[in-house]
C-alpha cells in the first residue's frame, strides 16, 4: 500500500443526505478488538447492517495512521460503507475518504471546508445548541452532541445530557449525531429526546460478535425512529 492513495473521482460520490440514512454510527477503539483484524471488524460491522464507519485513534504517528486510513479506505469500499477520518484532513484528503470528524481544538472548519471541497462530509463536535448552531453556519454537514453520559473513552469530561438532543431537533436543519455512553441501558431515552443518529464506540466493540452487537442496536434505533 506504500505510496497508494485513492482520488475521490475514482469513488462513487457522497452526498450530504447520505448521513440521514445513518443510524448505527461506529467510531472506532482498535484496543478494544480482542485480536480481531482491521478488516474483520469492519466486515462484522457491514455483516451488523452500519453503513458508516469512523477511524478515530489517535496516538498513532502519522504513517501509521496513514497507512490505517488507506486499509479503512479500501475495505469501506469494498463494503459499500461511508468512511470518515476524525481529526485529519491531510489524512482525508490523502486516502480519498468521504469526510472528517474535526474537534473543538482541530483547524477550523471554514478553512478545512474550502481545503476538501463542497461535497466532502464535514462533521464537527460540539457541547451545546449554541455551538451547534455555530458550527452549521460555517458549513458543517452534521453534528455530534455529546457526551452525553460518562464514558470510558472520555474519562472526567463533563455530560451534557439529553436537554441539548431535544433542543437540537428543533433548532437545527442538518443531521445531528450523539454520542457518550449510550448503551442498552439509556438508548431508549436517548432515542425519546429525538436522536436519530447514535454513536458507539465500548457498546459495539466490546462485544464478543460486533456484528450481533451492531446488529442489535442499528433495529433499536430503526425501530425508535418509528415510534
Amino acid at each position: 500500500m506504500h505510496g497508494a492513495f485513492y482520488e475521490k473521482s475514482h469513488i462513487v460520490s457522497r452526498q450530504v443526505n447520505d448521513i440521514d440514512e445513518v443510524d448505527i454510527y461506529p467510531v472506532t477503539n482498535r484496543s478494544l478488538y480482542n485480536g480481531k483484524s482491521d478488516e474483520e471488524v469492519i466486515a462484522a460491522l457491514a455483516g451488523g447492517g452500519a453503513k458508516i464507519v469512523q477511524l478515530r485513534e489517535k496516538t498513532l504517528p502519522d504513517r501509521d495512521l496513514f497507512e490505517l486510513a488507506l486499509l479503512y479506505r479500501r475495505e469501506t469500499i469494498r463494503h459499500n460503507m461511508i468512511f470518515i477520518v476524525n481529526d485529519r484532513p491531510d489524512i482525508c484528503l490523502l486516502t480519498g475518504a468521504d469526510g472528517v470528524h474535526l474537534g473543538s481544538t482541530d483547524l477550523p472548519l471554514k478553512q478545512v471546508r474550502k481545503l476538501l471541497g463542497p461535497d466532502t462530509i464535514i462533521g464537527a463536535s460540539s457541547h451545546d445548541v449554541e455551538e451547534a448552531i455555530e458550527k452549521q453556519s460555517e458549513g458543517a454537514t452534521y453534528v455530534n452532541m455529546g457526551p452525553l453520559f460518562e464514558t470510558p473513552t472520555k474519562p472526567g469530561a463533563i455530560t451534557i445530557g439529553l436537554d441539548p438532543v431535544r433542543e437540537a431537533r428543533m433548532q437545527l436543519s442538518i443531521p445531528f449525531t450523539v454520542m457518550g455512553g449510550i448503551a442498552e441501558s439509556n438508548i431508549d431515552d436517548v432515542l425519546k429526546a429525538g436522536a436519530k443518529h447514535i454513536g458507539v464506540i465500548t457498546a459495539i466493540f466490546k462485544s464478543t460478535d460486533i456484528s450481533k452487537a451492531t446488529s442489535k442496536f442499528s433495529k433499536i434505533i430503526r425501530d425508535g425512529r418509528c415510534q
